[in-house]
This record gives C-alpha cells, sequence and structure tokens, in this order.
C-alpha cells in the first residue's frame, strides 16, 4: 500500500482539528468525505481520543493511501476507510454525530455540494454537525486576489469546478433541515462552515 502525503493536508490539519476541538460535543462518530490521503483522519483519531474516525473517498489510491496510514498509526478509534460516493442515494452507513468534508464541493460538479448537503441530512443524528472546510465566495465576492485565480484555474481545468457561493450551500443546506452555526475563518484565505442537523 502506497502512503500518499500532500501538503495542504499537512498545512491545514491542525487549524482544522483546533476548530473541531471547539465545535464537537466529547464524544460520537465523525464520518469524512472526501479523506483524501488519509492524513486529516489519522491527525484527528490521535486528537479526539474519544471520537470514532470514518475515513471515506471514492479513489482507490486514495483509499490505499489512508489504509497506509491507519495500519502505520495502529490507533484504535480510526476505522478502516469505506468507498463513498457522496451523490449516491444510500451511503450505506450507520447515523453519524458529525460529517466533515474538506476541499471537495469546489474541485467537483456543484453536484457534489449538493449530495454532501443532502446525505448529511440523510445520515446525521439529529442535532449533528456537518462541517465543510475550503474556500468561499461571500457576499458574491472572492475574500482575496489569491482565490479569484484559483478559481479560474480550476474553472479553466473543468467548467463544473470553482469557489462555490457560502450563500448558496446555506440555501441547500436549509432546504434540507440544516441551520447555520457559525463561519471560521481559517489560514490561507479558507473557512470552516458548521451546520446543524434540525
Amino acid at each position: 500500500m502506497t502512503k500518499l502525503t500532500w501538503a495542504a493536508p499537512e498545512r491545514n490539519k491542525q487549524p482544522i482539528l483546533e476548530v473541531l476541538e471547539r465545535v464537537l460535543p466529547e464524544t460520537g462518530t465523525l464520518l469524512e468525505i472526501a479523506s483524501g490521503t488519509g492524513q486529516h483522519a489519522v491527525h484527528f483519531a490521535q486528537h479526539l481520543p474519544r471520537w470514532v474516525i470514518q475515513p471515506s473517498d471514492l479513489d482507490s489510491a486514495n483509499l490505499a493511501s489512508i489504509r497506509a496510514w491507519r495500519l502505520d498509526a495502529a490507533l484504535p478509534n480510526l476505522r478502516d476507510p469505506m468507498a463513498l460516493d457522496v451523490c449516491s442515494d444510500d451511503w450505506q452507513v450507520p447515523p453519524s454525530s458529525a460529517i466533515f468534508s474538506a476541499n471537495l464541493i469546489h474541485i467537483a460538479p456543484w453536484e457534489a455540494a449538493l449530495g454532501l448537503v443532502r446525505g448529511a441530512a440523510r445520515h446525521l443524528l439529529g442535532g449533528g454537525l456537518l462541517i465543510v472546510y475550503g474556500p468561499f465566495r461571500i457576499g458574491g465576492a472572492h475574500t482575496a486576489p489569491s482565490n479569484q485565480a484559483f478559481d479560474a484555474s480550476l474553472r479553466a481545468q473543468d467548467a463544473r469546478f470553482g469557489v462555490r457561493d457560502l450563500e448558496s450551500l446555506q440555501a441547500v443546506a436549509e432546504e434540507v433541515g440544516f441551520s447555520f452555526v457559525k463561519r471560521v475563518e481559517m489560514p490561507a484565505n479558507n473557512q470552516t462552515i458548521v451546520f446543524t442537523r434540525r
């Protein structure tokens, strides 16, 4: 198994953990959507020992990397990764206390954002949290010139990609039973958005 290491998760795993430590209850099960390499899942499991961390991804190379990270970490609260398509009508997971996703919805068609929010509404326990990390446009504007350039590069790769409007995500979330809790400004002009399931 090949253990992948990406620079972005290495940079942002601690700032994200600090938000999770503030917003999560003492115990529960956290389902991570689009876990990538597994760096986040291991870091969270190390520092949230009373939480069970369930990583997932759709890409076979990423799933292999998560398994390699998990094998090395040997943490009792880190589950084996599962293959999960965020756009599927049934994620085939038990109810979760929290669902977290980083850097998914801008590097995917808008349908992935819809799938994430609707799937979270189906699989979160009442009062559970949906936590989304990444760049967003706020009030119709980019939060930094670097985000505007990033958005342009994404759209050049695939017209269906791009930095999303926070208000669009909020509207979809509220339609399916979520309430907005907070927005936390993060390093490198990213945001962590927290919703709770009503």
